[in-house]
């Protein structure tokens, strides 16, 4: 019985031994690409920086829990890499890998629904897409692309919605999708009311990033105490 203890324990510490190198290097990436974002660096190899951040996230994802869930939520990860280089290039390339990631967490929370909600909690969760996508859809002076934009984000806030009703620990997935859908409200903002701004250049990267990070890391934690026996 000791020796299976101590095996187990052994089992853990090089489990997070081998996945810490992902989450350091992920925060490594993002925070020096928000310093250097501006800097002139060619476009391609900042673009690649961009995408280093939530890129580690999706190996960290992949290595941590070798489950459908585990492969969901490192695939959610790599669209988000995905993204952020792409939108580098075009917004629209971009938005769809986004809106793709938003469909794999979509079902991944739809997985993993919360037994009992509460009032208020199925309240915001209801409130919270119409809300999103009329202020999504105002936001721009140029009304052209107003369509385009409220119907990437109605994906946007139903992923949100879905994460704070699902059974992952809503101070961790829920808030990290409320922080992304707030990164991409002032992306929008910049079309319109804070266009010249230097709030959404502050505020962009550090909410959109962390929101990624508080989702990946809270989901994985949970897809571990859940089935522990999965190996990593």
């Amino acid at each position: 019985m000791a020796r299976t203890e101590g095996q187990g324990h052994m089992v853990v510490k090089r489990a997070l031994v081998e996945s810490r190198p992902w989450l350091l290097l992920s925060l490594v990436a993002a925070i020096s690409y928000y310093f250097v974002s501006d800097a002139p660096i060619p476009g391609l190899y900042l673009m690649l920086w961009k995408g280093l951040g939530v890129g580690f996230l999706a190996i960290f994802a992949s290595v941590r829990h070798h489950s459908l869930d585990g492969w969901l939520i490192a695939g959610v990860m790599a669209l988000g890499a995905i993204g952020d280089m792409l939108i580098e290039i075009d917004l629209i390339y971009g938005a769809i890998a986004f809106l793709l990631g938003h469909i794999v967490a979509i079902a991944l929370y739809a997985r993993h629904r919360r037994p009992t909600v509460t009032i208020s909690q199925r309240a915001f969760a209801i409130l919270l897409v119409p809300a999103v996508v009329l202020i999504a859809w105002a936001l721009p002076i140029d009304r052209s692309g107003a369509t385009g934009i409220a119907l990437y984000t109605l994906f946007l806030s139903v992923m949100a919605a879905m994460a704070w009703t699902s059974d992952f620990p809503r101070y961790r997935v829920g808030t990290g999708a409320i922080m992304f859908v707030a990164s991409d409200l002032l992306i929008f903002a910049r079309f319109g009311p804070l266009e010249g701004s230097v709030l959404p250049e502050w505020l962009i990267w550090p909410l959109y990033y962390f929101g990624q990070f508080l989702i990946c890391t809270g989901v994985i934690q949970t897809l571990r105490h859940k089935d522990p026996r999965v190996p990593t």
